[in-house]
């Protein structure tokens, strides 16, 4: 790390997390604009919320602007298209269970996904639909309901009757941009809520949507939403008996991370505060070769390290050359005693601003770490980093950093902040099964 940075990015760093993190207003003028495609399973989730966020916006917010894509964006971290696909059906399926989604799991639906015969029919009937508002929203849903049970014969009727329906051009005086839809031929990843400039996925962030909703007194209604949602800092087991019995399961975790990336710091670290002592969980971590994650959503990270509780100022972010002596340090210990030993090590870089790439830096942290211990070689280092990718890599997850929890014969795979829910989920899931 260049001198300049070492002094400069805890100066930085102060500032920034010292100005509020969350701006006060955003501009309500253009409205709520929805993003969706139809061969997307988020999108699918998404459109069943829709009616009710409509009926609790205000006037002049109303009507919700939808926006049909056509294209996919590159799946994310290298994965294949059909693993990309496979993820996020399984990810549906959690997220509908989790929130009582109408969604059907069926393998006929898997190995049937709309097709383009089917989305050219749906695009056809919303197109020519004199439907407004309200109703608009409902026969957008139905569409995607139809799509994706695989109920051509209810699409077919709907089409025959579009088809031979007046266009509404003819019976309407309504001008063109004021349709209720647009189709574009722009790419997307999945599903999002575009409002005052910002997007918010779905479904993860749609709790975060209508929170700033109400902040800004744009609705006029308490919103309900998610009524499943597990928060940061809740737990789902609270009775001393059904505790004593999940923790008997003796559960392990494991997360593989970068140690450069600051949210598995947050991430890391809230784990082990509230979940590791709390469930008697084993804890195991798996560092990953540099990842290069130095592009970040610092309004994110500042929002997390609020709502989780976990100091990351100032902070000195790890080079290439940092995340591998933190390896190497880390390496050289027990594994018994490693995910102690990176959350101090951790701690040192986020919250105490040192520089695992500064030598003087590097020896208050071996002398911190190793004790007696001896510094492994450098190439028995890299070997391991690169096993830890190649096992990483296996489990076919989008977002890092991926988290593995076994319960006695059965293994879960999630991954990233938006997931850590599940461990609290899937250990209530289990002791209800004993």
């Amino acid at each position: 790390m260049s001198l300049a940075r070492r002094w400069l990015d805890p100066i930085r760093s102060r500032w920034f997390f010292n100005r509020p993190y969350r701006q006060r207003h955003l501009s309500s003028r253009n409205g709520i604009t929805v993003y969706l495609r139809f061969d997307d399973v988020y999108s699918y989730l998404l459109v069943q919320l829709l009616p009710q966020l409509e009926e609790l916006l205000i006037p002049r917010l109303k009507p919700l602007k939808i926006v049909i894509c056509t294209q996919a964006s590159p799946p994310p971290n290298h994965l294949s298209a059909a693993a990309w696909q496979q993820y996020m059906l399984d990810d549906a399926t959690v997220l509908a269970a989790q929130h009582r989604f109408v969604f059907e799991v069926s393998e006929t639906v898997r190995a049937s996904l709309p097709s383009p015969a089917l989305i050219q029919q749906a695009t056809t009937v919303l197109k020519t639909s004199p439907l407004r508002g309200m109703d608009y929203l409902h026969l957008l849903q139905d569409i995607f309901h139809m799509l994706w049970q695989n109920q051509q014969g209810k699409l077919n009727t709907l089409h025959y009757m579009a088809t031979r329906r007046p266009s509404l051009a003819s019976t309407s005086n309504a001008a063109p941009d004021l349709a209720a839809i647009r189709f574009v031929d722009e790419p997307i990843a999945s599903g999002f809520l575009l409002f005052g400039g910002r997007h918010y996925r779905a479904i993860d962030d749609f709790l975060r949507l209508t929170r700033r909703l109400k902040q800004q007194k744009l609705l006029n209604n308490e919103p309900i939403f998610l009524i499943n949602h597990i928060e940061w800092g809740e737990h789902l087991v609270n009775d001393p008996e059904n505790l004593n019995e999940i923790q008997a399961l003796h559960a392990r975790l494991d997360i593989y991370l970068a140690l450069e990336d600051p949210v598995s710091w947050l991430i890391l670290a809230y784990i082990k505060r509230e979940l590791v002592d709390y469930y008697n969980l084993t804890l195991r971590v798996h560092p990953l070769p540099y990842q290069g994650r130095d592009d970040f959503d610092w309004g994110l990270i500042a929002r997390l390290s609020r709502r989780t509780e976990v100091s990351i100022a100032p902070f000195c972010r790890p080079t290439q050359a940092a995340t591998l002596n933190l390896a190497r340090i880390l390496y050289s210990v027990d594994e018994e005693q490693r995910s102690e030993v990176l959350l101090d090590l951790l701690k040192c870089v986020w919250c105490k601003g040192l520089d695992a790439s500064f030598a003087p830096h590097v020896q208050r942290l071996m002398t911190m770490a190793l004790e007696q211990q001896q510094l492994i070689d450098l190439p028995e280092t890299e070997a391991w980093l690169a096993s830890n990718q190649a096992t990483c890599e296996d489990y076919q997850q989008p977002d890092l950093p991926v988290m593995v929890l076994q319960i006695g014969e059965q293994q879960q795979v999630f991954n990233s902040l938006y997931r850590v829910w599940r461990i609290e989920s899937l250990l209530a899931e289990a002791l209800e099964e004993h």
